[in-house]
């Protein structure tokens, strides 16, 4: 129950902090705002921009191509699924005192090994690597595209003015 109340917390923190700052679709998607940059400088001061400006919707992306990602690979979801669940079950069910079965003593030592011993091996078949790196070239690839290619608004003109004053 403790573990619960922490990760709603964490969700509830992260929803204030990154989310809270979630640009709208039609001012993310202006396609009036499209155009390709002049030189590499123009380039590196929209994705400088850009990327703290649509920083929330930006951490979506990586969230829905996660998501994405682990659902399109069942392997990789039942792996985690096993690994996560698995530890929860020990957590939550496991003994706290050694328990005699036949000529075997059980403890939590125990079952955290044979965890591991199928879990990890079937975690390693299931390629989180190549899902990773997929990932993180699939956001980058879209991420920095968009913030190079959409230019940024007039409150960009006065924000560099605000800093000055």
């Amino acid at each position: 129950m403790d573990a619960l109340i922490r990760v709603t917390e964490t969700i509830k923190s992260f929803r204030e902090t990154r989310l809270s700052a979630l640009r709208s679709p039609t001012e993310f998607f202006d396609v009036h705002r499209l155009s390709r940059p002049a030189d590499t400088t123009q380039a590196v001061s929209r994705i400088t921009y850009n990327t703290r400006y649509f920083s929330g919707n930006y951490t979506l992306i990586v969230l829905v191509l996660a998501v994405y990602a682990i659902i399109t690979s069942p392997l990789l979801l039942i792996s985690l699924a096993f690994l996560f669940g698995g530890f929860a079950a020990i957590n939550k069910f496991g003994p706290s005192e050694p328990v005699q079965f036949a000529s075997y003593v059980i403890t939590q030592k125990t079952l955290y090994t044979a965890l591991f011993v199928i879990g990890l091996p079937l975690l390693w078949l299931s390629s989180p690597f190549m899902t990773f790196f997929w990932l993180v070239g699939a956001s980058s690839c879209l991420i920095l595209g968009h913030a190079a290619l959409i230019e940024p608004g007039i409150e960009s003109e006065y924000a560099t003015v605000q800093d000055a004053v």
